[in-house]
């Protein structure tokens, strides 16, 4: 049995006062930046694997300089800055996205931080997560909030050239500065009024938290709206508890650098011979951790994994 390690870094949820949210007052479209097209990724075969990374303490280029041995091909699909937060405002009573110094420094570095990945094929996602405030994605008073915040979310995405967003819903304290509990409208119409605003965007969800078990309300069912859903519980094999393909779950999650080699190794294998299309990892920092990712490459791709400074 699997002990599961939950060592995500708080600094990304707690700092509260690091900048003002943004500010959301014109279209979606207005000083869109948008992603220029990818080059052609060298062709590989096998599941999609997604990197986490924590900006607070290191660049979201680190996921570029991982290829196959074998093939040339990126050892990484998909790339997640983490985190935003969702905030409240205690004022107007609403829920608002929130970027703490680092986050808005790699926005607002696009053009050096993420359309380098972007070039290279590798998606680039924004994460979002509580922050201690009571605000979450399963709290919303009303549809039209539940509405305004998905809005937030896709401006975000195209002012920033993003491929998407990615839902965690941690660290929310429902309750506190008098915000409602859970309930189950909220994050059906947040998730329905997303896509609806970014049909062709990833939406991903770590699937931990109040919202990740309320996916269905008034006959609608999120489950085919998001592209992922992956275990949120590092070292571990536990299949997402949603209604999607084999293809878009990632029952593995590993830690790089904590998660042993050897259990890496295992969840890949198990990953493939199970069939599934997704393989799950988080905190790539800016060490040479070729090693590490080899033993997940191995088996879901066949290569070792080279590291280019």
């Amino acid at each position: 049995m699997f002990t599961l390690v939950r060592s995500r870094v708080r600094t990304a949820a707690l700092a509260l006062a690091a900048v003002a949210a943004l500010a959301f007052g014109t279209t979606a479209t207005t000083g869109a930046a948008a992603a220029p097209a990818p080059a052609p990724a060298p062709a590989k075969q096998g599941p999609t694997s997604v990197a986490y990374v924590e900006v607070n303490n290191n660049s979201m280029l680190n996921v570029g300089k991982y290829t196959l041995a074998s093939g040339g091909g990126n050892a990484f699909d998909v790339a997640v800055i983490f985190a935003a937060n969702i905030n409240y405002d205690t004022g107007t009573k609403a829920a608002y996205l929130h970027f703490n110094e680092n986050v808005q420094r790699v926005l607002d570095n696009a053009a050096t931080e993420v359309r380098p990945l972007q070039q290279k094929g590798i998606k680039v996602v924004l994460s979002v997560l509580g922050n201690h405030q009571g605000a979450g994605f399963a709290n919303f008073p009303n549809q039209q909030a539940a509405s305004a915040f998905a809005k937030q979310l896709s401006d975000t995405v195209v002012k920033y050239g993003l491929d998407g967003i990615d839902f965690d819903d941690e660290y929310a304290e429902y309750g506190n500065n008098g915000t409602g509990q859970p309930n189950d409208s909220s994050f059906v119409h947040l998730v329905t009024a997303l896509r609806a605003n970014m049909p062709d965007k990833i939406i991903s969800l770590y699937n931990i938290g109040p919202a990740a078990s309320r996916l269905s309300y008034g006959g609608v069912d999120l489950s085919s709206k998001f592209d992922y859903a992956w275990n949120p519980y590092y070292g571990s094999w536990q299949v997402p508890g949603i209604a999607l393909p084999k293809s878009k779950l990632s029952p593995a999650a590993v830690e790089i650098g904590r998660t042993s080699q050897s259990t890496a190794a295992d969840l890949a294998r198990r990953t493939v011979s199970e069939g599934y299309g997704v393989y799950l990892t988080y905190n790539l920092d800016g060490a040479d951790r070729s090693a590490d990712v080899s033993a997940f490459t191995r088996q879901l791709y066949g290569s070792d994994a080279v590291y280019t400074p």
